[in-house]
C-alpha cells in the first residue's frame, strides 16, 4: 500500500511532450481543470488529446499545445460549441479525428482490455467513415457474416481525471449522476493522475455512499492530487454546479488575456 498523494505540478512534471493524453469528464462537467491549469503552466506540448471535449480542449488548443485531437465533440454544454476550440480548428492548428460517441467509448474499452480494436455498428453508413479514411471494417467469422467498424484502441500514455473523493492509495469515488467513463480513461492509460475535491481515509469512502460509487480502483492510479474546487468552472455535482458566469467570461475573452489571469490563479477564474 503506497501513499500516492502529490501536487498538481508534481503530477504534470511526469508528463512529456509528444504524449497521448486522455482527459476525463464530459463537455463542461467534472473536468480536471486544476491539472489542466498545471499542464498549461508547464512546457509540455505536441500532445495528442483524447477527450469527450470541453474547456480543457479549448484552452490547450488556444495555447498551441495540441498536435492531434481525438474526440466525439467539444462543447461547453450551455454554450454548444467551444469557441476557442472552434477558432483553432478553423485555423487548421491541429489534426482532428472526430468519431461517434459510442465508437469513442469502445476505443477506450479496447485499450483498457489491451485489445487492438473492438467491432461496433456505430459509424456504418455515416460520414464518420468518410472523414476518417483510416478506419477499417471487419466481417464476423460466424454464420451471420455481419460487417462492423473496427474501432482502434485509444491507448493513452497518461490520463487526467477528477472525482469527488479519493483516498491516498488511489481509490476514486464519484458522487454525481454520471461516471463519464473516467474509469476507462484510467484503465486505458499507462499512468493516471486523479484529482479530487477531498482526500479521505479509505473507510470514509463507503460510510455515506454506496460501494458502487467507488469508480476508480487504486491499481489504475499513479498519483492522487487533492484539489478543492479542482473542476471549476465546470461542474462537480453534488459539490458544486458549473459556474456559468466564469464560463461565459472564458468563452468571450481572448485567450491571451484570459490565460494571464487564469494560469496565475490557484483555483481558476471566478474563484
Amino acid at each position: 500500500m503506497t501513499d500516492k498523494t502529490m501536487t498538481a505540478d508534481e503530477a504534470v512534471s511526469r508528463l512529456r511532450s509528444g504524449m497521448t493524453l486522455g482527459i476525463g469528464g464530459w463537455g463542461s462537467r467534472r473536468k480536471p481543470m486544476a491539472l489542466v491549469r498545471a499542464l498549461l503552466r508547464s512546457e509540455v506540448t505536441d500532445l495528442t488529446i483524447v477527450a469527450y471535449g470541453g474547456p480543457e480542449v479549448g484552452m490547450l488548443a488556444a495555447a498551441g499545445r495540441i498536435r492531434k485531437l481525438v474526440a466525439a465533440f467539444v462543447t461547453l454544454d450551455s454554450i454548444p460549441l467551444e469557441p476557442h476550440y472552434r477558432a483553432a480548428r478553423e485555423a487548421g492548428a491541429f489534426e482532428l479525428m472526430e468519431i461517434d460517441e459510442a465508437m469513442f467509448m469502445w476505443g477506450l474499452h479496447a485499450a483498457a482490455n489491451r485489445l487492438p480494436f473492438l467491432p461496433v455498428r456505430a459509424g456504418l453508413g455515416s460520414d464518420v467513415m468518410r472523414v476518417n479514411p483510416g478506419l477499417r471494417t471487419v466481417t464476423s467469422p460466424y454464420d451471420d457474416g455481419e460487417t462492423f467498424v473496427a474501432v482502434p484502441a485509444l491507448r493513452l500514455d497518461a490520463a487526467l481525471v477528477h472525482v469527488n473523493r479519493a483516498d491516498r492509495l488511489g481509490n476514486g469515488q464519484y458522487l454525481g449522476p454520471d461516471p463519464y467513463f473516467d474509469d476507462l480513461f484510467c484503465e486505458a492509460a499507462d499512468a493516471a493522475y486523479l484529482s479530487c475535491e477531498r482526500v479521505v481515509d479509505t473507510a470514509e469512502l463507503t460510510k455515506e455512499a454506496a460501494p458502487q460509487s467507488l469508480l476508480i480502483g487504486r491499481h489504475t492510479v499513479t498519483g492522487v492530487v487533492e484539489a478543492p474546487n479542482g473542476a471549476h468552472f465546470t461542474s462537480c455535482a453534488p459539490d458544486y454546479a458549473r459556474d456559468e458566469a466564469a464560463q461565459r467570461e472564458y468563452a468571450t475573452t481572448p485567450w491571451p488575456e484570459f490565460a494571464e489571469r487564469y494560469l496565475a490563479s490557484s483555483e481558476g477564474a471566478g474563484s
